[in-house]
């Protein structure tokens, strides 16, 4: 133990010599202080900086509220949107079961054709029977995601003008 002390405390003796920066012949120079005067401001001054402070103050304290009902719009909206989103997205899986059953309806119908003539008439009318079905379908979901736009913007714009007549 007493040899690895004395190692370290040769590496430490070896390990930190003393670094001088070559002399090139420059001065060395301090750096001047300069002292403010003491001088009394006027006092319009000092009312027109308090005023500056004070509006200051006001405008920071309105920009935080405006902020903060910011974020609450944002959260609301989304909240609004979300819940709606679920009512989509049910409305996809009733459509999507809906088609699901009519094909395997369809196979169904066809495992009992018995002649080309036959396969092309249930064929024709399979194909119009669900061109129909899904021509409503699309205007049921565009009906839905217009209703979804809808009430969004109109929380958006509830808590915008709410926001607007506070400011002012």
């Amino acid at each position: 133990m007493t040899e690895t002390a004395t190692t370290k405390a040769k590496t430490t003796k070896h390990a930190a010599p003393s670094f001088k920066m070559p002399d090139y012949g420059i001065p060395k120079f301090a750096v001047p202080k300069f002292d403010l005067p003491n001088m009394e401001l006027p006092e319009a001054f000092r009312e027109m900086t308090e005023k500056g402070v004070e509006q200051t103050r006001d405008a920071y304290a309105k920009a935080k509220v405006a902020s903060e009902e910011a974020a609450d719009l944002l959260e609301n909206t989304y909240e609004a949107v979300a819940k709606r989103a679920a009512d989509y997205n049910r409305k996809l899986i009733e459509i999507t079961r809906t088609n699901t059953r009519a094909a395997f309806d369809y196979v169904h119908e066809l495992l009992s054709v018995k002649s080309p003539l036959e396969f092309i008439a249930q064929s024709t009318a399979q194909m119009r029977k669900q061109f129909e079905i899904v021509s409503e379908q699309n205007k049921e979901l565009s009906a839905l995601a217009q209703e979804i736009a809808t009430e969004a913007a109109g929380t958006i714009k509830t808590s915008v003008s709410k926001a607007v007549n506070k400011a002012t």
